[in-house]
């Protein structure tokens, strides 16, 4: 199985409106409520192309609850998160039908008492014993030490467990010093950690402070990966309007299923800038139309960056 981890779960609710206008009264012509958070959005796509994914992190209150109703639901994924007291938060995805954008209301996560981490951190070090690939995935909830991410792949390291990491601000730069096998932070999370706002330079610049391979979501621009094996540029066949939230996440799901079946870096690249794709075009995150997928599978591009150099 593939673990993702999701420190900071959520409960995601997209509103969608004809015309978002600043101080104007709205009606929401549709509510999708979906189990949230980036590792849980990188579970439901793995399960959507026939992966069994185990969900860890935590829950509590009765948004929880709503999420793990909605988990036991989903096909393919095993709920493991541990219980909290406190409340499981809420994200609000408003998307503006005549624009295609989408403004996004994150919630604060709950709060984690001590005894809390250390139970979560032994159900972890039991899941690691039947995974394949673990992807530490989005923020950390207040309570969580800074450096959880650090601590977390050293123990996947231990157990011979490959390692995804998907964060930004502190909690990268202390994860990244673990050695993580992949690091896929998007750009503005890459220029905090490196100071450097030129992609190229800063995925090297990444790769030196300790990640084995760096690959950077650039938005509409696609992907950008320095690995061992080369450097290499994959992007969709053309620009796509849509929702973006959770099209990170399809690109991790695309990268961790590469690496488990042991696919060569340009096929990794390829399927994930093509899931990428699909999930803008799709109306929630942690989603997409395996069709939508197919077809942009076949029209990806990957690019050798150091031949085009």
């Amino acid at each position: 199985m593939i673990l993702t981890v999701t420190l900071n779960t959520a409960l995601d609710i997209t509103y969608r409106v004809t015309s978002l206008r600043p101080h104007a009264e709205h009606r929401v012509s549709e509510v999708v409520e979906r189990p949230g958070g980036k590792g849980v959005n990188v579970a439901r796509v793995l399960a959507a192309l026939g992966y069994a994914v185990t969900v860890a992190g935590f829950a509590g209150g009765p948004t929880g609850q709503v999420l793990r109703e909605r988990l036991a639901a989903a096909p393919g994924i095993t709920d493991a998160l541990v219980p909290v007291t406190g409340p499981t938060r809420r994200t609000v995805a408003v998307v503006d039908e005549l624009t295609g954008d989408t403004t996004q209301l994150n919630e604060p996560g709950p709060h984690i008492g001590a005894a809390e981490w250390a139970a979560f951190l032994r159900a972890y070090d039991t899941l690691l014993a039947d995974a394949r690939a673990v992807a530490l995935c989005g923020s950390l909830p207040p309570g969580v030490p800074v450096g959880a991410y650090a601590g977390l792949i050293r123990v996947a390291r231990s157990a011979g467990v490959p390692v995804l990491l998907d964060t930004g601000g502190e909690p990268l730069r202390r994860g990244i010093a673990a050695r993580p096998d992949i690091v896929k932070p998007n750009a503005a999370e890459l220029a905090e950690l490196t100071g450097s706002h030129e992609p190229a330079r800063a995925t090297r610049d990444a790769r030196r402070r300790g990640a084995r391979s760096v690959v950077a979501s650039l938005g509409p621009d696609g992907l950008l990966a320095a690995t061992p094996e080369g450097h290499w540029r994959a992007a969709p066949p053309a620009r796509l309007r849509g929702n973006p939230t959770g099209a990170g996440d399809a690109a991790v799901a695309g990268l961790l299923s590469g690496l488990v079946d042991g696919l060569p870096w340009p096929a990794r690249l390829t399927r994930a800038i093509a899931l990428s794709a699909a999930a803008v075009l799709a109306p929630t995150a942690g989603e997409f139309d395996p069709a939508d997928y197919e077809r942009l599978l076949a029209a990806a591009t990957v690019t050798d960056e150091e031949a085009a150099a």
